[in-house]
């Protein structure tokens, strides 16, 4: 029941391969006569609902701190001084500039996400590599040490100086908002990178606008703040060791990113264990050991409460994998264990997955935990899992073409006869109480 695989105009999920939620098409798999079977769309794009206001709300947040780098920061004292200039001239609108500053720095920074959303296809398929991913992780990890002051990133003089200059009038303002990510690039310029290949890796244009457009109001917020108020700014918080320590909280971002992007590569268990090591090293470092200390008190407290924010999550990751129950017993495929399978009368279930994938991720932390199924799945089922995270593997992109999967999740239900039942075939997350429907309606 072999048939081809058209990914014409299907999005690639983080990683490149298309999965149904990403896609939002109608989609067509075969069944066992290869005639189409057509799946309705389900989902907008990578990242929707919660996630995505969570994700913009960090982002807007890691815009605003990154205000507080060393780069930035001087930016302070010459909007102050370049917009309470204009306070007492007749005719034109403070507000009408500030505007016009915020617009010209978030059109430079969503461009950027722009293109690197439509570069998305191909850095998702070369994502399915693991000398990839490594080297992806390892380019963060390196942008992350310039954050840590171990080397620093510069750019050309002569770039820098036609960005600072100075010009009149609202084109003027514009074209400072316009290049201030140039100026501040020493500063911006990893963690930008850093997010710029995270952006990429999701291949969606209008998440990549909608993601660099918040970093960009996070950056621009408080200083279009300044230019509409700078009149009636007296003080300001005097530069000094606490730039230099946000400039590593922004560090800790990227290997945070550095392992993220590798985790398809490893086990459940080491997976959980790095994402909680890096959360507890940068709460120690960054709460203790980093010793930064500011004229203003309120830098303490912000400093040992990100420390122990970090430690908390660290714990929380950990404390979550622990006390989840036992996971449904999956097998490895293989020819034999179908037809085993049908000589004992046993109905199959095949997992097509990926860790990349977040609605097969929700499948087996909550559908494939849930007690009843596991012990259903024990009893009265084959269990099966393709893993299709990593490209490459000649057994299962042959099952992909056998079983006519067009993307992930995508779970096959065979009846105790070995036919499939492509009513019951599932190409999203779905509940344990639904699960358990389609298990009772297989058996």
């Amino acid at each position: 029941m072999a048939a081809s695989l058209d990914y014409t105009n299907v999005y690639r999920a983080p990683y490149g391969f298309p999965t149904w939620q990403d896609a939002g098409l109608p989609v067509t798999s075969y069944q066992a006569d290869h005639t189409p079977l057509t799946h309705e769309p389900i989902g907008p794009g990578p990242l929707h609902g919660w996630a995505l206001l969570l994700t913009l709300a960090t982002i807007f947040l890691g815009g605003m701190a990154l205000n507080l780098t060393p780069c930035v920061y001087p930016l302070v004292p010459i909007t102050v001084s370049y917009f309470g200039g204009r306070d007492e001239q007749e005719n034109e609108s403070l507000l009408g500039h500030g505007m016009l500053y915020i617009v010209g720095l978030a059109l430079t920074n969503s461009i950027l996400g722009v293109v690197a959303a439509l570069t998305g296809g191909m850095l998702g398929a070369l994502l399915q590599s693991p000398t990839v991913l490594i080297s992806v992780a390892g380019l963060l990890t390196v942008f992350a040490t310039s954050l840590f002051g171990l080397w620093e990133l510069r750019l050309p003089s002569g770039l820098t100086r036609i960005a600072s200059k100075n010009h009149a009038g609202y084109f003027g303002t514009f074209f400072m908002g316009l290049t201030l990510g140039v100026v501040a690039a020493p500063c911006l310029g990893p963690f930008v990178l850093g997010l710029l290949t995270w952006v990429a890796s999701m291949g969606s244009p209008w998440i990549g606008f909608l993601i660099f457009f918040t970093l960009s109001l996070g950056l621009g917020l408080p200083l279009f703040a300044l230019a509409v108020f700078s009149g009636k700014i007296v003080n300001l918080p005097k530069s000094g060791e606490w730039m230099l320590w946000v400039r590593k909280v922004m560090g800790w971002a990227l290997i945070g990113m550095a392992a993220h992007f590798i985790r398809p590569l490893l086990p459940e268990s080491i997976e959980v264990t790095l994402l909680a090591s890096v959360a507890l090293c940068a709460g120690i470092h960054l709460g203790w050991i980093d010793k930064a200390k500011s004229s203003f008190k309120v830098f303490s407290f912000v400093k040992t409460a990100i420390g122990t924010g970090a430690i908390i999550l660290a714990i929380i990751l950990m404390g979550t994998w622990i006390i989840q129950g036992p996971s449904v017993a999956w097998h490895t495929y293989s020819a034999e264990l179908l037809t085993q399978a049908k000589a004992e009368g046993k109905p199959v279930i095949l997992d097509f997955s990926a860790t990349w994938c977040t609605p097969c991720r929700e499948l087996d932390e909550i559908t494939f935990r849930d007690p009843t199924i596991v012990q259903r799945s024990a009893q009265d089922f084959i269990m099966i899992k393709i893993d299709l995270t990593i490209a490459g593997n000649a057994p299962n992109e042959q099952l992909v073409r056998d079983y006519g999967v067009r993307g992930v999740p995508t779970i096959v239900f065979i009846d105790a006869q070995g036919k499939e039942r492509d009513d019951l075939r599932l190409v999203d997350f779905l509940a344990p109480d639904e699960f358990l429907k389609r298990m009772d309606d297989l058996n």
